[in-house]
């Protein structure tokens, strides 16, 4: 046999079959990438995210005064429940609460910087029940409560057990704490603060965050591991802080800042009253004052919108949007001179709603919205309801799948909350809140067809004796509810105190050894 004759034609065919495998490669790789999403579509991933101390201001919420284009798109994509509140108007009970399912009096955390596991360190909570079914939970920023801004950068008051991996982000906004304005001098998580800041989304800290996001819904792409990752951003929260262009956004001549009578306080409970002067350097702030930092607040709220729109922008680039359950909230409202009032911490409407977006794959009614009453209790059940996990016995939230279906469903009469001594319910049309154990100290009632700013106290109101009669019974229905233990829950120990807190130190600032500042950071 002549080998060189017939070498060419071998060298021909090899050309060939090396040309032809490797477009088979890539094609065979392309195949293995739509294999991999399919196999996930046998479990359906989630992409939780939580805004810090977010009101109802948003266009899709009816406010037509701020920008906020992306949460608007995910409402129409998605489903949005325009009645939805919180069970604690402060950041560390309420997200305790919505964590594990239950309300405050069953998590026995009413306070800031209480873990958890010292309460009821048996509890399952969302991240652990999806990590006990073969998720790969990811926390992203805050979750459970960290004190905003002092802990951005470390765990927080974390809990451990609910991820398999946790990202603290740490940008700019921290390293140029020394800046922000404030109504008490290197005061900043309590107080009215804010800055107009400089550089780009991606140097602060939740864009970094929201960075980190999209690097991790790019390796999700890649794999076929089911993701419950939850993404918690530090801002609209105090201090107030953004790109300077989310500013310019808003003109401040056009802001409006409500007006309170110090009469009005006469017409509500003492607790209800102080609840709406608690912040003494913020109660009749100067007009042009009040402007500046509402501005703030609302270019906060932009500037957070941005950021959930790159996340959502990957989710649709990697195709993981066609399997992934997206739920967006806050674990708050918050005030905004409503009341006379800034920040939450009331039982008013302004401090218990909270904005809630649902958007599922394959959803049948994509746009809706919901007046039925909801609660933040409600997203640990409705999550195992759309991803078929059995839900835990401790957990006494209603599920919203039914409302998702139908969006004419109800799952229950009222919305509760608590502040403190008081208990609230918000129906479709009546808040009525109670102060005392037995009342003794008042009630409120409130008719949002003619009064949504809860402003006319009905509560002694002859034509009203009806309503607050049945309404009296509801809620205190409620409040027996909130208490009983739930089954399951395991130990559970009440007159767990709070962590204690160290002074909050800004990078630069020097202290002597009792922790006193000597020189200023400027």
């Amino acid at each position: 046999m002549n080998y060189k004759s017939i070498l060419p034609v071998c060298v021909f065919f090899l050309i060939v079959l090396l040309v032809f495998g490797s477009c088979d490669m890539g094609s065979n790789k392309a195949v293995k990438k739509k294999e991999s999403i399919a196999q996930m579509n046998d479990k359906l991933n989630v992409l939780f995210i939580v805004a810090d101390d977010l009101n109802c201001d948003l266009t899709a919420y009816g406010n037509v005064n701020t920008h906020t284009p992306n949460i608007d798109q995910l409402c129409k994509e998605g489903f949005s429940f325009l009645n939805a509140h919180n069970q604690y108007p402060l950041c560390g009970p309420s997200r305790a609460s919505f964590m594990t399912g239950m309300y405050t009096d069953q998590t026995k955390i009413d306070k800031n910087n209480m873990n958890i596991r010292n309460s009821i360190p048996d509890v399952i909570t969302i991240g652990q029940r999806f990590r006990q079914q073969g998720y790969h939970s990811v926390r992203i920023g805050k979750i459970f409560h960290y004190d905003n801004p002092s802990a951005i950068g470390t765990s927080g008051n974390d809990d451990i057990y609910s991820w398999s991996q946790t990202i603290n982000p740490y940008g700019r906004d921290k390293i140029e704490e020394y800046k922000i304005n404030s109504l008490s001098e290197r005061r900043y998580g309590g107080t009215l603060s804010w800055l107009a800041a400089d550089g780009i989304d991606e140097e602060q800290t939740d864009g970094i965050g929201a960075t980190i996001a999209i690097n991790q819904l790019e390796r999700f792409s890649n794999d076929s591991i089911p993701f419950f990752m939850a993404i918690g951003f530090y801002r609209p929260h105090t201090p107030f802080v953004a790109p300077k262009k989310y500013f310019d956004l808003y003109n401040r001549d056009d802001i409006k800042i409500p007006e309170s009578s110090e009469d009005y306080l006469k017409t509500i409970p003492e607790p209800a009253a102080k609840s709406v002067r608690s912040k003494k350097n913020q109660i009749n702030l100067k007009n042009d004052l009040a402007k500046e930092i509402k501005q703030a607040y609302y270019a906060s709220i932009s500037f957070v919108d941005a950021q959930l729109g790159r996340v959502i922008d990957k989710l649709k680039e990697t195709r993981l949007i066609e399997n992934t359950i997206i739920i967006f909230i806050s674990d708050h409202g918050y005030h905004l001179g409503e009341h006379g009032h800034w920040q939450k911490q009331t039982l008013f409407e302004n401090s218990t709603r909270v904005p809630l977006i649902i958007a599922t794959p394959n959803l049948s009614n994509k746009g809706s919205k919901s007046e039925s009453p909801v609660e933040l209790v409600d997203i640990y059940p409705t999550l195992m309801d759309l991803t078929g996990i059995k839900i835990p016995t401790n957990v006494v939230g209603k599920s919203l799948k039914p409302i998702l279906e139908n969006k004419d469903f109800s799952t229950r009469g009222s919305s509760f909350t608590k502040w403190r001594n008081g208990y609230s319910i918000k129906t479709k049309r009546y808040r009525i809140t109670k102060w005392g154990k037995n009342g003794e100290l008042g009630y409120e009632l409130y008719d949002h067809n003619y009064d949504k700013s809860e402003l006319n106290n009905l509560a002694s109101h002859n034509e009203y004796i009806e309503v607050m009669d049945s309404l009296k019974i509801i809620l205190n229905q409620r409040i027996r509810e909130s208490m009983i233990k739930p089954d399951g829950l395991g130990r559970q120990f009440n007159n767990v105190e709070p962590l204690h807190k160290a002074k909050n130190i800004t990078l630069g600032d020097l202290h002597d050894i009792e922790g006193k500042i000597y020189m200023l950071k400027k």
